[in-house]
């Protein structure tokens, strides 16, 4: 309830208590004024004792029986007989001196606080009704036919009219359970929903931390990704090329494989120091990723001694530095692989820029392999397809892989292009 809303119920209360006592003594002194002598001498001996009545009853049903919160009485049956005495008491009193229907007229305020029962709270107000019709036709009792007749339209009128009056009342008072039962609802409404708002910050909150923790395990995993494409590769390769100088059959060839593995251990130690400043292939340093695919393809058909090709189509697109560390990474693992375990004699590696989307094809004429028979990791320690399949997921893109036993290698992978800013 608000401050308004209090307010106008503290009026009303303090209408409904001092209401009669005031109607009371707007009667005494008209009563007063209007009498002569000669009713003050034969009269006001009863009028008085009605008088005294009548405040010991007001007395009486404001000290014992208090109002409700909200300013309201609940009907009873003592409601009941207190309106019927001060009705009766505002009778005889109307009948002394037609100027005491003013207190009868207090009927009006209190019939739907003092009686139950919608029936019984219209018939008391058409009784108050009777009272000050009857005073206003000229009081009572009456002398000619003509009073009657005033007397009974005025009763029909205001009868008519109290009912009027108690409908509407009773509708605005429906109304106000009805806001009040509103409010309530809304209220209990407003504090489910900051329930579940300080629920949903919690989960929020909860989110963040697993994003975090899952940021965190994907920043490893790429992390070992990159360990795995540049320093385990780099030392596979020299491993392999110092094996090739151990079985020597001269000082030449043991020389030329030498200086590859020292050109290996130098460019091993450029990825090294690259990956710790942020991760990107040395490669891509100075070149965009076609010119980089191509000296890598060009260096690696160099070092293993099989056929290498490096072809590029379409219309060039400098690509975002992600997306073009991704291909040239997926390009160096599955080099390697084919070096690995394909034996093959020619590899063929294709760069399609096809508006939307880029495409890196490496083919080779190897031994080839079963895709559905693969561990899920094609090399010990190693990530293989699995590694660069999450490589191309990881910015939108997709690894395919085809193969059959004796017929070679085909892997494709297709990322969105993401041109550089």
């Amino acid at each position: 309830m608000t401050t308004a809303d209090r307010q106008i119920e503290r009026r009303w209360e303090q209408l409904h208590t001092w209401g009669p006592y005031g109607l009371l003594g707007i009667g005494v002194v008209l009563a007063l004024a209007s009498s002569g002598p000669v009713d003050i001498g034969t009269r006001w001996y009863a009028a008085w004792t009605l008088v005294g009545a009548a405040l010991v009853l007001q007395l009486w049903w404001h000290g014992t029986c208090s109002r409700q919160p909200g300013g309201r009485r609940t009907p009873s049956l003592a409601g009941t007989g207190y309106y019927a005495v001060r009705w009766a008491i505002a009778f005889a009193l109307t009948w002394l001196n037609p100027f005491f229907a003013f207190y009868a007229a207090a009927g009006y305020m209190d019939a739907d606080e003092t009686i139950p029962g919608r029936t019984w709270q219209r018939l008391a107000l058409v009784a108050s009704s009777v009272t000050v019709a009857g005073a206003q036709a000229g009081g009572m009792p009456f002398g000619s036919a003509v009073q009657w007749m005033v007397f009974l339209a005025l009763l029909v009128t205001m009868s008519a009219l109290q009912m009027v009056v108690a409908h509407l009342q009773e509708q605005e008072m429906r109304r106000s359970h009805e806001r009040g039962d509103t409010i309530a609802e809304l209220e209990r409404t407003n504090t489910a929903l900051q329930q579940a708002l300080d629920e949903n910050a919690a989960l929020h909150a909860q989110l963040l931390v697993q994003a975090r923790e899952a940021g965190v395990a994907d920043e490893r995993r790429r992390l070992a990704a990159e360990i795995h494409d540049t320093i385990a590769q780099g030392l596979t390769g020299i491993i392999a090329q110092l094996q090739v100088v151990a079985g020597a059959p001269d000082l030449t060839t043991a020389r030329t494989h030498l200086d590859r593995a020292s050109a290996l251990a130098r460019h091993s130690l450029g990825e090294a120091r690259r990956s710790v400043q942020n991760l990107a292939p040395v490669a891509l340093e100075h070149d965009g990723l076609p010119e980089a695919l191509k000296n890598t393809v060009a260096e690696w058909g160099e070092r293993t001694g099989v056929r290498a090709e490096c072809t590029v189509t379409g219309t060039t697109e400098q690509l975002h530095d992600e997306v073009s560390a991704t291909l040239l990474r997926i390009a160096q693992e599955a080099l390697s692989n084919a070096a690995r375990h394909a034996r093959a004699t020619r590899v063929g590696v294709t760069l399609s820029f096809l508006g939307d989307e880029v495409i890196l094809d490496i083919r080779d004429d190897g031994q080839g392999f079963d895709p559905l028979a693969l561990p899920e990791r094609t090399d010990a320690g190693g990530f293989g397809l699995d590694g660069m399949r999450a490589r191309a997921e990881r910015i939108a893109g997709s690894l395919a892989v085809e193969s059959e036993p004796g017929h070679g290698t085909a892997l494709s992978a297709r990322v969105p292009l993401v041109r550089h800013e």
